[in-house]
This record gives structure tokens, sequence and C-alpha cells, in this order.
């Protein structure tokens, strides 16, 4: 994929967290977003926070704080991590036009990104199927559920 699409789907995302940490409207928001996002989340349902706030239910200015501590652009997507105290999270955004079409939301989960495209015969001496892995700071002393991202 264009680098500069790659820039531009990171660019659009930050934008996206400065809005939602209060210098943005919801208006703002909702303009970066597909009228038909497609949402997937894994974790405890309770912390659907993202949802919450994206649907409206939450004010995006109070509550929980998404503040990404790494933000990693592949291809049409935009990968977000960051923590709160205890609550470690994943954010994948894929972007198509500039406009963030899917969404998927990991609380609490250990996530792997790899690509499972045929590998060329060069490239088999080499691990390059993983693309992104979790990097949770201090919360490596802790037990959370691993998932696997294939794009």
């Amino acid at each position: 994929m264009d680098s500069m699409v790659e820039l531009q789907n990171k660019s659009i995302v930050e934008i996206l967290y400065k809005a939602l940490l209060g210098h943005g409207t919801m208006e703002m928001i909702a303009k970066l977003l597909a009228s038909d996002l497609e949402y997937w989340f894994h974790g405890p349902p309770k912390c659907q926070h993202m949802m919450k706030v994206l649907t409206g239910e939450t004010d995006h200015k109070k509550g929980f704080k998404f503040e990404p501590r790494s933000v990693t652009s592949i291809g049409d997507c935009v990968i977000t991590e960051g923590w709160e105290g205890q609550a470690y999270w994943v954010h994948v955004w894929t972007l198509k036009n500039g406009l963030i079409t899917q969404f998927r939301e990991y609380f609490n989960t250990w996530l792997v990104v790899r690509d499972l495209r045929p590998l060329k015969w060069e490239d088999h001496k080499q691990d390059n199927m993983t693309l992104w892995r979790s990097q949770p700071r201090d919360l490596y002393r802790r037990s959370l559920p691993g998932l696997v991202l294939a794009i």
C-alpha cells in the first residue's frame, strides 16, 4: 500500500483520539466514521467504552480516557494501544478512502497481527508474518487472553 495513504490513515485516527480527549465535538468525530461502521469487540462486556462513546451513549469528554501510547499504520489498518490503570486496550481501525469503515476493540487482551498472504520463496527464512504485537508495558506479569488477527 502507498505509504502516503498509510500516513493519511494514521493522521485521521490521531485526529479522532484528539477529539475524544476533549479537543473536538461529536460532530467532528462522526465525520471520520462511515455511517455503517462495522464494530467488533473482545473483552469483558462492561468494557465496551469506545462503542458507548461512538454511539453517543457516553460523553466523549467524560469517563474512560483513550490516550494511545502507540499508533501504527499497516496497509489500510491503524493499530493503537494504551492503558489506563489496570485496563489495557488495543484498537484496530480500518479505513477506506479516508473514512473509518471498521473498528475492532480488544480489552485486556494480548494481540498479534499477522500477514497470511503466501510467502515468496526468499521470505521463508524470516518470520515476516508478524506485523504487530501488543506491548503492554508493565502488564507483562498479568495473565491476559491472546488473539491473532489475520490481515
